[in-house]
């Protein structure tokens, strides 16, 4: 029997390049496949080819793709190829901001780029787990309807129904998306449906703050990391409304790609979870600041925008409770403190790599 091979899309960001080492130490064969687009949708900051080169070195035998999920033709022909016994899809157009102004470029990755992936996979490999990375953008600003309370530093729920965060239930209808949000719901859906109509085993992945210390964080998509490089290099933090109390659950990259071989061990159909660090990983921006400020020594400055940004949450934080009682092995395993320490160790450690040129960006 050969070995088992992984393909992963969006290879060299956050949640593509921890899946690849983690899958690697599983023994898995890895081909992934990323056009460095994060840097033509952010500029220079959201340049990944140096995760790349840091996959190249640390995985033998690391197979790059340079190929972009649009590429119909392109993806059906390296599938064929491939024929993978596991797709992580994790390529994305991320910025809800960013959409707004580039609504084709959006759609055509977020959406087309993936119904290309599962047309793909059903015609080659329709029995291999396909484990796509959505978002919780899906259920646009309805969060913000539920009752809140404001206490000094955060908002939380106001109604004991929300008591462990938003649940899969929770409605994706009557709410206000982003274009961001509303193409991550098309391909929300279409992975759902390949998995009811043709009985693949799919599952979306409605991620909250998905962060870690191997992320290229800029304003527009990022919040810990981008907070952190903020913070280190003495640069202003921009917020936008709320107070700086919104509130996000962040999840280390670890403990994605942890949920995603669990998934692939034990694969279900049409599944849809929600991924993020529950009511222990949340916390606020005031709250992120003063916990990067322990470990940096540096005080943060920021300037406050009244304006916030469209259908941003209020308060969002998972409901985890489906997802343990379905994978009892998994667990959070890398608290919000420890996460924080990684992401500033990595900004530190990067920036005695960059060039003055670099470092100026």
């Amino acid at each position: 029997m050969g070995r088992n091979v992984i393909f992963v899309t969006g290879s060299s960001g956050l949640i593509g390049s921890e899946v690849c080492l983690f899958f690697h130490e599983q023994g898995f064969a890895i081909h992934g496949l990323d056009n460095n687009q994060r840097a033509a949708f952010f500029g220079p900051a959201g340049d990944t080819r140096w995760n790349q080169a840091r996959l190249q070195q640390a995985i033998p035998g690391f197979v790059h793709h340079e190929m972009d999920i649009r590429d119909r033709a392109g993806v059906a022909s390296l599938l064929k190829e491939v024929r993978p016994t596991a797709i992580v899809h994790a390529a994305a157009q991320p910025s809800h901001d960013r959409a707004a102004a580039i609504p084709f470029d959006d759609f055509d990755t977020n959406a087309v780029g993936t119904l290309n992936l599962l047309e793909a996979a059903r015609q080659v490999c329709p029995e291999s787990p396909f484990i796509h990375m959505s978002t919780n953008k899906v259920y646009g600003d309805a969060p913000n309807l539920i009752a809140m309370k404001e206490l000094p530093t955060r908002w939380d729920y106001d109604d004991p129904a929300y008591e462990h965060g938003i649940p899969e239930t929770f409605s994706i209808d009557q709410s206000k998306h982003s274009l961001f949000g509303a193409s991550k719901v098309a391909a929300d859906i279409e992975v759902q449906e390949y998995g009811r109509y043709f009985g693949m085993p799919t599952c979306c992945l409605r991620g909250g703050c998905l962060t870690g210390p191997n992320h290229s964080g800029v304003e527009l998509h990022g919040f810990l990391s981008y907070l952190v490089k903020c913070n280190l290099e003495g640069r202003e933090y921009r917020i936008f409304g709320y107070k700086g109390k919104q509130v996000r659950d962040n999840i280390h990259s670890a403990d994605v790609a942890n949920f995603m071989f669990e998934f692939y061990q034990a694969p279900r159909v049409a599944e849809v979870y929600n991924l993020g660090g529950g009511k222990a990983n949340a916390c606020s921006i005031l709250e992120a600041f003063e916990i990067t400020e322990r470990f940096t020594g540096k005080p943060q400055t920021y300037t406050y925008c009244e304006q916030n940004r469209i259908g941003d949450h209020i308060c969002y934080y998972s409901d985890l409770r489906k997802m343990r009682d379905h994978y009892p092995g998994w667990d959070i395993t890398r608290s919000l403190e420890q996460t924080i320490e990684e992401i500033v160790f990595s900004w530190r450690e990067r920036a005695t790599q960059m060039s003055p040129e670099a470092k100026r960006r």
